[in-house]
């Protein structure tokens, strides 16, 4: 049996992080389907940019939608609904068949409205709309402006992942969000079913600080981190708050452990994979991270925050590492760099719709 396999077993879902219309037409997700465990997907404005940039397979449709007056942002969405709804529809069986805990794919909002409530709120309601499948979520950002935007849209009834969390505090943040537009719900006689994940990204941590420390402290801070918001994950779950919701037939908010790919060299390629396996959690990764786990992975303990974890975060503090202020600004770079490869994103459909324009 495959180690995919095994964590499946484990309790953890595995998706995959990434999609493009290659791996759709030529059948490869359909085989992480069937080989790898994979049940369910995540992108993001960088994936997409790179997958459109890259290939061309979006040629035809680039150009079909220049001739109908379509450009810039609004033909990508042409684009990647198409893609995302034909994703949603291979995990369709997966998302029927778990009565929609598992089964999703994600597409987010443009992120120039990371710091626009409103305007992230009305985007989400139109995007979940257009795709109109039962197992899409519409990723916001947890920046404090995507926070309301996430309440909001949860009392909307979009289902949500909300991205770009880096640390327990704003793990925190993003569950209370949640649990508020939950409650709402719940006191205007509406249905509280509506899912939701949360995606704490991990290896960045390790990169931010892998000049700053000393070796013994390398490779350590993301999984210390993801033990803290695992901890406050449990205790959020377990709290007189959520049990009153489930009691109203809510469900829980999972925790995402995102950015899983291995940065460094010198780890190897299934460190993050292998210690952030817990059950209820998902885990979402690249293509060359399920495959590696699939040929070589090794299924351990769940991961735990012990006396141990909360020691090496001392350490950091003593190294000069302030984990509360890098976790703020990993979320803002994040943020800065998913609109960077909008932007990008954009310019390369424009460009290649120009160039496909001209006469031969």
């Amino acid at each position: 049996m495959k180690a995919t396999e095994l964590l499946r077993n484990f309790g953890q879902s595995l998706w995959l992080d990434n999609i493009t219309r290659d791996l759709l037409n030529g059948g490869t997700l359909k085989r992480y389907i069937d080989e790898l465990s994979i049940t369910g997907l995540t992108s993001n404005p960088t994936i997409f940019d790179h997958a459109i940039k890259n290939s061309a397979a979006y040629d035809k449709a680039i150009l079909d939608g220049r001739r109908n007056g379509k450009d810039g942002e609004a033909l990508f969405f042409d684009l990647a609904l198409e893609d995302i709804t034909r994703a949603a529809d291979l995990f369709r069986p997966v998302h029927e068949r778990t009565d929609g805990v598992d089964g999703w794919v994600s597409l987010e909002v443009p992120p120039s409205l990371a710091y626009d409530t409103m305007a992230t709120v009305v985007a989400a309601k139109d995007l979940s709309a257009r795709a109109d499948r039962p197992n899409v979520f519409i990723k916001i950002p947890g920046t404090p402006e995507g926070l309301l935007a996430i309440e909001e849209a949860i009392f909307a009834g979009v289902p949500i992942n909300v991205t770009l969390l880096f640390s327990a505090e704003q793990y925190i943040a993003a569950a209370e969000a949640y649990m508020r537009g939950i409650e709402r719900r719940i006191e205007a006689g509406l249905n509280p079913k509506v899912e939701s994940v949360a995606s704490l990204f991990v290896s960045r941590w390790d990169v931010a600080v892998a000049n700053k420390v000393p070796e013994g402290l390398k490779s350590r801070l993301g999984i210390t981190v993801a033990g803290r918001a695992y901890k406050s994950y449990l205790s959020f779950l377990s709290s007189r708050r959520w049990q009153r919701a489930y009691n109203f037939g809510a469900r829980a908010q999972r925790l995402l452990w995102a950015s899983t790919g291995t940065k460094d060299p010198l780890l190897p390629d299934t460190f993050y994979v292998k210690s952030l396996a817990a059950p209820f959690t998902v885990n979402t990764m690249p293509d060359a991270t399920l495959k590696a786990f699939g040929d070589h992975g090794i299924v351990n303990k769940a991961i735990e925050f012990d006396q141990s974890s909360e020691e090496v975060m001392q350490q950091f503090f003593k190294a000069g590492i302030d984990v509360y202020a890098l976790g703020l600004e990993l979320q803002n770079e994040g943020a800065k760099s998913f609109v960077k490869s909008w932007v990008e994103l954009i310019n390369v459909i424009s460009a290649k719709g120009s160039q496909l324009s001209q006469p031969k």
